[in-house]
């Protein structure tokens, strides 16, 4: 899906936000949609059976790349948190000597049916703003494709020992070694209906054969990690302030992300008056435009800054999410991802 042009932005805008809304109220509330949409489901079941069968039958055939694969999914539509685990778990196997590289789908990008090698300086609408995030936090080759097979390959070709999925639990296409889920620790799997119905992708059984499941919050979880908000950087990267600084004044904010609520709730705990606005999932909205309805700061999260350049305005800022997580939870996962690769030669 190729970004929507900034000229009729506004105009699509409100239909997304309409359709977010409706999703929401289907999956997480009590809208009568939901069993009206069940036939649909059904049939999604249907597909999704037949097409697992094919792959346990070798019908299908699930191909082998010659580099350990770490895939990071969920089961549900929509945000889990899973870009910031893949972040993290870069920045962990580089730590401990391996050289990483990051295969996405590139969600939001005009990428087609190419294989593109992303860096820090790519173009967001190129090639999503998902693997230039990637690309920026974490220094690793990074390659987006709608086949992760050809992605894999691709970015196997510049030196790396391991190569991480963002997404693409559902990719059986793509032989994994490892598979951790990351479910949303607070509005967990909605409904418990299939698509599109309910949010989910695969039956929540589907995570008792990962090797590994990380809540995004929830207190009652034991393998669970947080996103923390404490900072704002000017878009231009030139001031960096607390959030703090900004409570009590009247923000605009752009989250155009699968869970946007989760951001905006964030910045209301520091005090901060959220105006939301209405941008879709991977989507740009003219900052411009939105600044001249209402001169106020506007705050965005770090995936959406990506897509904008530094002249869209000196009082634009994003916020970085701090992945936190217990060190024994750390531990468990780490140890257990490692104990998949081939042992590192310590001399090489």
């Amino acid at each position: 899906m190729a970004f929507t042009p900034r000229s009729t932005v506004c105009s699509s805008m409100n239909t997304a936000t309409r359709l977010h809304k409706l999703s929401e109220s289907c999956w997480y509330g009590r809208s009568p949609l939901s069993a009206l949409l069940l036939p649909f489901a059904w049939l999604f079941i249907l597909i999704a059976a037949l097409r697992r069968l094919a792959y346990s039958a070798n019908l299908f055939t699930t191909e082998e790349t010659g580099v350990p694969v770490i895939v990071v999914g969920n089961i549900t539509a929509g945000g889990a948190g899973k870009t910031p685990v893949v972040a993290w778990l870069a920045a962990q196997l580089v730590s401990r000597g391996y050289r990483p590289g990051i295969v996405s789908r590139g969600y939001g990008s005009n990428v087609s049916d190419s294989v593109r090698l992303v860096n820090a300086s790519s173009s967001a609408e190129e090639c999503g703003d998902e693997p230039v995030l990637l690309a920026r936090m974490t220094g690793c080759p990074v390659v987006v494709s709608r086949d992760r097979v050809a992605a894999v390959r691709k970015v196997w070709e510049q030196g790396v020992d391991v190569v991480i999925s963002d997404d693409g639990l559902q990719h059986y296409r793509l032989h994994r070694d490892v598979e951790i889920a990351v479910v949303d620790g607070e509005r967990q799997f909605g409904n418990g209906r299939r698509l599109p119905a309910g949010p989910l992708r695969e039956s929540i059984q589907r995570l008792e054969e990962v090797d590994a499941v990380l809540f995004n919050g929830g207190d009652e979880h034991e393998d669970r990690f947080s996103l923390d908000l404490t900072d704002a950087v000017r878009l231009d990267g030139k001031e960096t302030r607390p959030l703090s600084s900004f409570a009590g004044r009247s923000v605009w904010g752009v989250a155009a992300i699968g869970n946007p609520g989760r951001f905006y709730d964030a910045l209301r705990a520091h005090g901060l008056q959220v105006h939301e606005t209405a941008v879709a999932d991977h989507g740009v909205i003219d900052i411009a435009a939105l600044q001249a309805k209402s001169p106020k700061p506007v705050l965005m999260t770090q995936k959406d800054a990506v897509k904008y350049t530094t002249a869209e305005g000196a009082d634009v800022w994003y916020v970085p999410a701090v992945l936190e997580m217990s060190e024994a939870t750390a531990t468990r996962l780490l140890d257990m991802v490692i104990s998949r690769l081939p042992v590192k030669n310590e001399c090489a």
